[in-house]
Parts: structure tokens; sequence; C-alpha cells
């Protein structure tokens, strides 16, 4: 590496300087591209109050929650249906007509499944997020009441009953959630 290089790589600035070809052998003059490829050591804020806040933003958890949800919905009752799949064959069903209700059964249950859990994860977002925003603070309260308001807006349907003890059953798996998270980082060692 020669001084230009070595000069060109640190920048003094919190930037390095971006170099395609560092692990071929061969010489390249770096001069006229030098200030094209540089690059932040940091991640990058287009406002200083987004650089202070620790946690993702509300567009980014409705898309982690909503996509987790769903496709561990998916996942999971794929394999719902191929068990239903499997049992419902009867004799003298040909291979390819086994095949074909196993498929049917999968992506029927795997669709339904995921479905459901795809509305619950957008449900949470959307609340845990609104409730960061109406609150100001952002601590375990804020999933506790997510969890509950979730439950209670996915059955809201089936009647004031419903609604509430799905609140309730929501509220205390966010909580056991949240309990066992802070219990894995505490005696855990990561």
């Amino acid at each position: 590496m020669n001084s230009r290089d070595q000069e060109g790589s640190s920048g003094g600035s919190g930037r390095r300087l971006y170099n395609p070809y560092e692990n071929l052998h061969g010489s390249f003059d770096y001069s006229p591209v030098k200030n094209v490829y540089q690059v932040p050591t940091a991640p990058e804020f287009l406002f200083q109050e987004e650089a202070a806040v620790q946690r993702r933003s509300w567009g980014e958890n409705i898309t982690y929650y909503t996509g987790s949800a769903y496709l561990a919905g998916a996942v999971g009752g794929g394999a719902v249906g191929l068990v239903e799949g499997l049992k419902a064959r009867e004799p003298g069903d040909s291979l390819k007509l086994r095949t074909n209700r196993v498929l049917n059964a999968t992506g029927h249950a795997g669709r339904k499944l995921g479905n459901r859990l795809g509305v619950i994860g957008l449900l949470y977002a959307g609340l845990e997020s609104g409730i960061v925003a109406a609150r100001g603070t952002d601590d375990n309260l804020n999933c506790v009441l997510a969890g509950l308001g979730t439950g209670a807006l996915f059955k809201a349907a089936a009647g004031p009953r419903s609604a509430a003890v799905a609140g309730a059953l929501g509220g205390l798996a966010v909580g056991a959630v949240v309990a066992g998270k802070q219990a894995v980082k505490r005696y855990v060692p990561i």
C-alpha cells in the first residue's frame, strides 16, 4: 500500500475509502476516484432526532411484524395441512390424487393461518407504534397494551364478550413474552 492509499483510507472524518480491488493484487491509481468512493463507517440519518432513537420506525415495525407473523402462520398452517392431507387418503387413491389432496390441504391451511397471523401482526404493530407515539415513552407497558388491544380488535366482530376475552388473552400472551425476554436477558449469557 503506498502513501496515497494510506492517507485516503481513513479520511479523518469517520469515513473509509471503499476499495473494490482491495483483495486483488495489482496496481491501481486511486486519485481520480478517491472522493467518489468515500463511504461512511457509521449509520447515516437524515435528521439528528433519528440518530437518538434506538427502535425501528413505525413503517419498519409494521413490515417486520406483519411479514414475520404471516410467514410463521403460513409455515405452521402448511405443516398442519400436510398432516391433514396425509390423513385424508383413501384406499385405492392414485399417487397423483394423493399428491393433489396433500397440496390442496397444505395450501388451504397455510393460507388461512398465514392471513390470520398476518392481520394480528399488522394490528399489533400499528397499535404498538400508536401507543409509543401517544405516551412518548418506549417501555414494556406499550407492548402489553398493544397485545390487549390487538386481541380485542381481532375478535371485535364476535361480540363484546369474545373481544374482552381475546384482549385479556392477548395482553397475557404479550406479557409472558416480555417477561420471558427479560428473563433471557438477565440469566442467559449471550
